[in-house]
């Protein structure tokens, strides 16, 4: 820490006092009276009571069902969401970062919303520069990428400005913040900055897009619905309201936006009890479309901290005594920050820092660091790098044996003149992670291919990607030779192993594999991992990566464990999927009642259902079903449009009972069956194909689906029962019962045709 004097206590009081905090210009989480006030206060629960007030002026309160069903769906909403909301917020802590500063001489640890105007704070290589600040003392390189969106490092000194958002990639360094909170220059480009990116995910954009369109066509199309009915002559106002009302909370997509939002909260709640972050609660969506996931070897596959396994090649006079002095003294001249640097500290951890010495500090480009005294230059790195292709056949040889082996070489040599002079080799290594292999296993069997990128040797890369289980570890290659963007492709599409990538290729490699088609999760845990983290469609960093790699990802394992990556994805899929079959009960009757209105308008029919019918069939057809079956465990991969699988799935079935009960309408009329019954009639009709579809997206059936379909069916029927004259069921005639079952049966078949008629429409879209 740097010896400048820090604020002191009644100081940091007054920037307080003044309001000179680096506090977030905004929360990342909601407040509970915003999560209240979003479940109560939306443009569809205006509209049920809007429909409500209209139903207690006709003089029909008993036909307020439907609002047990809005006021469920909003309790349920905002409890469910204040119990993730508690969970997550206390993850959130661990989540936070802090910063080394000085405080009444003394040097601690402040969390970022508490530094002040004038800290002085201490960074070191892998932080995020909180707030803008000015360079007491020190050196790095820093990247303002975030910012800037240019990956070239800066090189900072004293007297130089540092801009919130930016991070230290090499070196370490003291300086006083100068301007915080609001007033730094990152404030407007927080969500640029961080980089979380929180864009809908495709399942949540597309049901943003049918409650849209819902919220569009419900108000135009219920108003022709009644001026059309009162134009009949034959209908009182009362009931003309009650057909309308009918007409339009079948129209509401009321629980499905809420079934999205409870499902990815409690998925929240289920990964923050086991120490998963998310920064982007859709991120699990992102992540259970990924069909390739890119991990770097070092802190993922294996663990974060690295050992010095042995020095070899030590050909100066002193041996291995005098080449450990030399290491030790090179390292405390460097200081860098990084893990390689802290293992070799901590294998000789004496050393006294050269004279006079001009350093250059390692890059993640260049691959090496390099001190120049006023005899010689000294430079630490890859041995290809460092040595060239020049080194002697015993040096290369000993290299060869420990890079088969699995370990990564560095070697130290003198590179005063053109020909580099080696003084010593050091081989370091990382162990695998103990969940590495069964998580990577556990991705295979989900269908999920996985990419190993790293900065080091790929034949090291790939004896560590085999040990862990990486299937096709053995087809590597060297990035140094891909020089051109169709060479990239070609090894993205051929090559499961990449060594000696930059960190620019490893954002190339990421756009190539999602230019090819796939759909890409990228894990890192450093700075030069946040390029291509912010390239992927789902980014993941470890709890124990660079304070900027946790910015920029979506979703952060906090206690780095991980096998809880396989825990997200499974998540994410029982999500997309189980919305999916939700989503398809919901649109089916959305679908069927827009047509059943236009039918209705247009034909001078009057609308056959009533609210609580609707309710009834919204209950125990939808509902009920869609809640249960959403938290079902389902870790199939789904692949294609959410929209269009939806659509594919409830479009038969909205025109099959569109077509069964205009027919029923149209023949009750010739018939003379009375409106009652066409009423009764049209409600067994529209639940009959109701449960066709339940049965068909329950399909394998086993246990849990038959007792939730059995449990609708004996509901239902118990309702009509029952409750007949809450839900408006009478008994049918002998005429109305005959053309019921008539449709009814012919259901079965209308199902078939639609389905196979929309079906080949898509084929022939897609084609």
């Amino acid at each position: 820490m740097s010896t400048e004097k820090g604020l002191t206590s009644a100081e940091v009081d007054e920037m307080v006092g003044r309001g000179l905090v680096n506090a977030a210009p905004a929360q990342a989480g909601r407040s509970v009276l915003a999560i209240i006030a979003s479940n109560v206060f939306t443009y569809f629960n205006a509209i049920f009571c809007a429909l409500a007030v209209l139903v207690v002026i006709a003089g029909s309160p008993k036909d307020l069902t439907f609002m047990v069903v809005v006021i469920a769906n909003a309790v349920i909403g905002i409890v469910q969401q204040l119990r993730a909301k508690r969970v997550i917020d206390r993850l959130a802590l661990l989540d936070a970062t802090s910063y080394e500063v000085v405080r009444d001489g003394a040097s601690v640890s402040v969390a970022s919303d508490r530094l002040v105007q004038g800290d002085l704070v201490h960074l070191e290589a892998g932080q995020q520069v909180p707030a803008d600040a000015r360079v007491v003392s020190g050196s790095a390189g820093v990247n303002e990428s975030l910012l800037t969106g240019e990956p070239d490092e800066v090189e900072k000194s004293a007297g130089d400005e540092l801009l919130s958002g930016s991070y230290l990639a090499t070196g370490s360094l003291s300086a006083r913040l100068t301007r915080v909170g609001a007033d730094s220059y990152a404030a407007g480009l927080t969500a640029s900055a961080k980089r979380h990116r929180e864009r809908p995910s495709e399942m949540v954009r597309d049901i943003e897009r049918i409650v849209l369109v819902a919220g569009i066509l419900v108000v135009p199309v219920g108003g022709l619905l009644l001026w059309r009915t009162m134009q009949d002559g034959c209908t009182t106002l009362p009931e003309a309201i009650l057909q309308m009302v009918g007409a339009v909370i079948g129209m509401i997509p009321e629980g499905l936006y809420l079934l999205v939002t409870i499902a990815l909260a409690l998925s929240a709640m289920r990964l923050a009890r086991e120490h998963v972050m998310l920064h982007d609660m859709r991120s699990v969506e992102s992540l259970a479309r990924a069909d390739v996931l890119c991990v770097d070897k070092t802190g993922t596959i294996t663990s974060p901290d690295m050992r010095v396994l042995e020095l070899f090649c030590c050909d100066g006079a002193g041996g291995e005594a005098e080449a450990r002095a030399l290491l030790a003294s090179y390292v405390a001249t460097v200081g860098d920050g990084n893990a390689t640097a802290h293992a070799l500290a901590a294998f000789a951890p004496d050393g006294e820092p050269l004279p006079a010495a001009e350093v250059l500090p390692f890059s993640s480009t260049t691959k090496y660091s390099e001190v120049t005294t006023a005899e010689k230059s000294l430079r630490l790195g890859a041995p290809d790098i460092v040595l060239g292709e020049g080194a002697p056949a015993p040096v290369t040889e000993a290299i060869a044996a420990r890079t088969a082996a699995g370990a990564r070489v560095l070697a130290l040599a003198d590179v005063t003149s053109e020909a580099p002079v080696t003084l010593v080799l050091v081989a370091i290594g990382n162990e695998v992670r103990p969940d590495a292999r069964t998580s990577l296993a556990e991705f295979a069997r989900q269908g999920v291919s996985v990419r190993v990128i790293s900065g080091d040797h790929p034949l090291t890369v790939s004896r560590v990607a085999a040990e862990a289980g990486v299937a096709g570890a053995e087809r590597w290659v060297d990035a140094t030779t891909l020089e051109t963007d169709e060479q990239l492709a070609e090894a993205a599409a051929t090559k499961v192993v990449f060594g000696r990538v930059t960190p620019e290729q490893k954002r190339a490699l990421v756009a190539a594999l999602r230019a090819q088609g796939h759909r890409v999760a990228m894990t890192g845990d450093g700075v030069n991992d946040i390029l291509a983290m912010r390239e992927a469609d789902c980014s993941i960093s470890m709890g124990s990566g660079a304070d900027a790699a946790r910015q920029a990802a979506q979703v952060v394992l906090l206690d780095s464990d991980f096998s809880h990556l396989a825990q997200v994805v499974s998540e994410g899929r029982r999500n997309v999927n189980n919305v999916t079959r939700s989503a398809t009960l919901f649109l089916y009757k959305n679908i069927f009642s827009l047509a059943l209105a236009l039918f209705s308008i247009f034909g001078a029919f009057a609308y056959p259902l009533t609210p609580n019918q609707v309710s009834l069939i919204s209950f125990f057809n939808i509902g009920l079903p869609a809640f249960l079956l959403a938290f079902e465990p389902n870790e199939e991969r789904r692949e294609g449009s959410f929209l269009s699988d939806v659509l594919v799935r409830s479009l038969p079935a909205a025109l099959t009972s569109f077509v069964a009960i205009a027919l029923m309408i149209v023949f009750a009329d010739i018939f003379d069956v009375s409106e009652q019954d066409v009423a009764t009639a049209s409600t067994y009709l529209l639940s009959a194909v109701g449960f066709l579809i339940l049965i068909g997206l329950a399909r394998p059936i086993n246990r849990y689906r038959a007792f939730v379909i059995v449990l609708c069916l004996v509901g239902f029927a118990l309702g009509c029962g029952l409750l007949w004259q809450v839900f408006d069921i009478n008994a049918l005639s002998r005429r109305a019962l005959v053309l019921c079952i008539t449709f009814a049966l012919s259901e079965v078949g209308f199902l078939q045709i639609f389905g196979l008629i929309v079906r080949r429409v898509r084929s022939a879209v897609a084609s």
